[in-house]
């Protein structure tokens, strides 16, 4: 086992059409007006930008982003992601009655020394840290969503 590489996935059920929510995600500029644990998100440019996370352990976590994949039609948001963590994430959008069932995977390795150092005996708590940052996301989302 690589102890410094995650995989994560959540899925999020949301009170709004596919189109809607795509039209928020599709604009991680704004995501901290709605998600807690992302305190920036800065667009360099079309396609690429910074952002900085912090959860409930107290660091931050600063990566670059760049556009994998940007597609309205099948729903899909990839990214590529580097600096303190290195990989991608992908949001994908489906119907599911009158709302949306969004699925976030992430695979990742961590890039933080601090992070490398306590990876067998940190793993844990950065996997609940991650729990806690998609819990409190999926709840910012779904009140951003009732005021659009």
């Amino acid at each position: 086992m690589d102890w410094h590489r995650y995989r994560f996935r959540s899925v999020w059920r949301l009170d709004a059409p596919p189109a809607t929510v795509y039209a928020v995600l599709e604009r991680p500029e704004d995501y901290p007006r709605w998600w807690p644990q992302v305190r920036e998100a800065v667009p360099v440019d079309g396609t690429r930008g910074t952002a900085r996370f912090r959860s409930f352990l107290p660091y931050d976590l600063v990566v670059t982003v760049r556009a994998l994949r940007r597609d309205p039609r099948a729903r899909v948001l990839e990214i590529g992601l580097g600096g303190d963590l290195e990989g991608w994430a992908r949001w994908t959008l489906t119907p599911e009655g009158p709302g949306t069932r969004a699925l976030y995977e992430q695979e990742v390795e961590v890039r933080v020394p601090l992070m490398r150092a306590f990876a067998v005996v940190g793993r844990p708590l950065f996997r609940a840290n991650h729990a806690l940052m998609m819990r409190s996301g999926r709840r910012g989302l779904a009140s951003h969503l009732r005021r659009v």
